[in-house]
């Protein structure tokens, strides 16, 4: 769990180095809370028989507003975690524009997401997993 809300504690951190452990572990709290979210409203477009196809519920509009205001709230830390990832990878935050070049963006991000990070201090910090071995 300290994986997963590392990157709300360093909410406006772009600076640095972070693990693909806590890059994954943060996109696997997104999918969980979108997932509640989904279970929660009934599904995507789902309706109860007897109800009227185009209107949601009172609970269901409650709770996919506390997912966009969550959402807006989590932009800024998942920003910062994917700059911080391709700092591991020895990679300006800059190649995160790459993202705006159909498929072939996301292709290259999702390389650079999963592969395993410089060894040793890069232009961009220290090596996390040494601090962590170091006991920092």
């Amino acid at each position: 769990m300290e994986w997963m809300l590392m990157p709300y504690r360093r909410y406006f951190d772009f600076s640095g180095r972070s693990r693909r452990k806590e890059f994954w572990m943060f996109q696997l709290l997104i999918l969980i809370i979108y997932a509640v979210a989904i279970v929660l409203t009934g599904g995507m477009g789902a309706t109860m028989e007897g109800s009227e196809p185009d209107t949601m519920g009172p609970m269901a509009a409650v709770i996919m507003m506390a997912l966009g205001v969550w959402g807006l709230g989590t932009f800024i830390p998942a920003l910062a975690l994917s700059v911080r990832r391709l700092h591991d990878v020895d990679k300006s935050g800059w190649w995160l524009l790459i993202s705006f070049v159909p498929i072939i963006g996301f292709f290259v991000l999702l390389y650079f997401d999963l592969i395993e990070g410089t060894r040793g201090p890069n232009r961009f910090g220290e090596d996390p997993k040494e601090g962590l071995a170091r006991g920092v």
